[in-house]
């Protein structure tokens, strides 16, 4: 086989992958609502733990002007 066939067929086995998992896309029924009503399926996560990370990136990289902290870089804005 050569390398265009290869490629061929991984772009036709993803374009039919790909259009089958589009079809069976149903509703959210009423009793599935409460599941996805809990703090742990948010895709943002844990508000105190991005604030975390927040700062920590801060903090690293305020010398280049990351999250719009100034300061050295050093943690001690």
């Amino acid at each position: 086989m050569t390398i265009m066939t290869l490629l061929r067929a991984g772009a036709l086995a993803a374009l039919a992958a790909g259009a089958t998992g589009c079809s069976a896309i149903t509703p959210v029924q009423a009793w599935e609502k409460g599941t996805l009503a809990k703090p742990e399926m948010l895709m943002e996560g844990d508000g105190l733990e991005t604030r975390f990370n927040e700062h920590i990136y801060a903090s690293r990289e305020a010398a280049s002007g990351g999250s719009g902290v100034g300061g050295g870089g050093c943690g001690c804005n």
